[in-house]
């Protein structure tokens, strides 16, 4: 994405995206909203059965490792140590159809939290890469 495509400068945004997003309290909001979504909307329907019934352990994971990965607490590696996301997920069919009913959940989330447009566009881009790398079967 182009810096001149947003009236703000490198300078004027924050120094992580954890601030960016607003802190904790805001990740926290967006995961909330990703895994209420996931657990309505008929369209995540094959995302939602690759979770357990009972979805708290899974929003907090999710909640400790972004916190981490958008640049604040390192919650999630203190807990468990480094992430290792692909082979963590592993056990889990994980196909093109999974990963896009991911990023629809979670760019649907982003868009009803209210963050901001340019960085709804980069995690977005960044969600994308880290989602494909996940696949583990080819359709």
């Amino acid at each position: 994405m182009s810096e001149t495509s947003s009236s703000s400068t490198p300078a004027q945004r924050p120094a992580s995206a954890f601030e960016w997003i607003g802190g904790e309290a805001r990740v926290r909001e967006l995961v909330d909203r990703f895994y209420d979504l996931m657990d309505l909307e008929p369209a995540y329907r094959e995302l939602r059965a690759l979770h357990p019934t009972h979805l708290d352990g899974s929003r907090d994971k999710l909640f400790w490792f972004l916190c981490g990965w958008l640049g604040g607490p390192q919650y999630f590696v203190e807990r468990f140590g480094h992430p290792r996301l692909r082979a963590r997920h592993l056990p889990f069919p994980i196909g093109i159809r999974e990963r896009d009913q991911w990023l629809a959940c979670m760019d649907q989330a982003m868009q009803e939290i209210g963050l901001p447009p340019e960085l709804v566009e980069r995690l977005r881009e960044s969600f994308f890469g880290t989602a494909d790398w996940m696949r583990n079967k080819g359709a």
